[in-house]
């Protein structure tokens, strides 16, 4: 009887509709799972590179040596580093031109480092609707294969001139392995799904601050230096 009523045993007896819904949610949850298992991934290296650039940029590096190295490096640089790289880069453009107006200068560099911020953020961001939408769809596909394969169960009863326990529960049974296959597809997704709400969330407090304390020493460096000066140090 065990052998019969295993998870297994009961999804080869089940009907096709609930055997479909299985397979997808089965496909979902692969899916998922490799979703997060990249998301990881990247977030961490995210945190590590910025906080590498951070050491590097608060060491005393002149910002000129510090854009020269994000340039070369501009494949292995970390989102961090690519909004300073987007704001020294806009920065300079505009004093080429000759433009000496200190707010000029100031905001070019704040909006090509806010544009910056909203392309990295797009890319942190990348995958967490995909885990949203399977941690609140799943059960509701689960449910549907439920009702779907209870339906079938009892349509099969009709025939019957006489209904047991032990007719009716393996139909049940087969019925309800649907939905827990959806909240086992569904709650690694929103596990997964808020915590790395949380950690995209302190990663864009954390380069929205850079790009003020980075906007604050572009505005140091022109008072006290001057329009004909350069951003050479902090």
């Amino acid at each position: 009887m065990n052998q019969d009523m295993s998870i297994v045993s009961l999804l080869l007896h089940a009907s096709f509709v609930v055997q479909l819904v299985v397979a997808i949610l089965l496909t979902i949850s692969v899916t998922s799972w490799a979703a997060i298992a990249r998301k990881l991934s990247a977030l961490k290296r995210i945190k590590n590179l910025n906080e590498e650039f951070e050491r590097v940029f608060w060491s005393g590096t002149s910002l000129n040596e510090l854009f020269n190295a994000a340039t070369q490096n501009a494949k292995m640089a970390g989102p961090m580093e690519r909004i300073f790289a987007s704001g020294m880069r806009e920065y300079q453009k505009l004093r080429e031109r000759r433009i000496s107006d200190a707010g000029t200068l100031l905001d070019g560099a704040r909006r090509a480092m806010r544009a910056s911020f909203q392309r990295e953020m797009d890319v942190a961001e990348a995958q967490l609707a995909f885990l949203a939408s399977v941690g609140s769809i799943s059960p509701y596909v689960g449910l549907f294969g439920t009702v779907l394969g209870i339906m079938h169960a009892f349509t099969g009863l009709a025939s019957l001139q006489q209904v047991t326990l032990a007719t009716v529960a393996p139909g049940i049974a087969e019925a309800l392995v649907a939905t827990a296959i959806g909240l086992f597809a569904a709650i690694p997704a929103v596990l997964a799904y808020n915590r790395f709400s949380h950690d995209v969330d302190r990663i864009a407090i954390k380069m929205e601050t850079f790009i003020e304390e980075f906007s604050n020493i572009l505005q140091r460096s022109l008072g006290s230096a001057g329009t004909s000066s350069s951003a050479s140090g902090h």
